[in-house]
């Protein structure tokens, strides 16, 4: 079974844990009801900016509709590719790893995952521009770090060359049924 197959008949499986339709979470993530139903029928690829309505939507770390599929985990966004390398979970929080590259001159504007979570960068080559919409980006250079909350509003821009990074998100419990 293919990366979209999987994807989709576990995005599926979540919906369906939580009793919600497929209306239901078409409405509340934004993603229309033919894309929804091709993404579970594993028709539609899957994009990073999709996945992340979905599992903002079931309350559910993005991890949540990929680490169960065996398979890499890799998608792509309008501007960011992300492969997820890590997930550990314990008492207090949920905490995924991402290798992640953003391309250059490109902009992606994320939505606010589920409450309480938060976002960490190292940026391995290139330099990035990255957090909440609502204040100034943080420009960050090879070897340098930044952290943001990402339950707003926040971005990931390119200068001139790609950039790759290392992201880590952390979704605490509380948010996490």
């Amino acid at each position: 079974m293919d990366l979209a197959a999987e994807v989709g008949a576990r995005v599926r499986a979540l919906r369906t844990e939580r009793g919600m339709s497929l209306s239901e979470l078409a409405r509340r993530s934004g993603v229309g009801k033919g894309t929804l139903s091709e993404l579970e029928g594993g028709r539609r690829n899957p994009t990073l900016e999709t996945l992340y309505a979905l599992t903002t939507a079931l309350e559910l770390p993005l991890g949540a509709a990929l680490h169960t599929t065996g398979l890499p985990a890799e998608l792509s966004g309008s501007a960011v590719g992300a492969v997820l390398t890590e997930r550990f979970e314990d008492a207090a929080a949920v905490t995924e790893t991402y290798r992640i590259r953003i391309r250059a001159g490109a902009v992606q504007e994320s939505t606010g995952h589920t409450t309480g979570a938060t976002e960490r960068i190292v940026v391995l080559g290139g330099t990035a521009y990255v957090g909440e919409l609502a204040g100034p980006p943080r420009r960050v250079g090879p070897g340098g770090h930044a952290g943001w909350v990402a339950d707003v509003p926040h971005l990931y821009r390119a200068a001139e060359e790609d950039v790759d990074a290392l992201l880590v998100v952390r979704y605490p419990r509380r948010a996490v049924p």
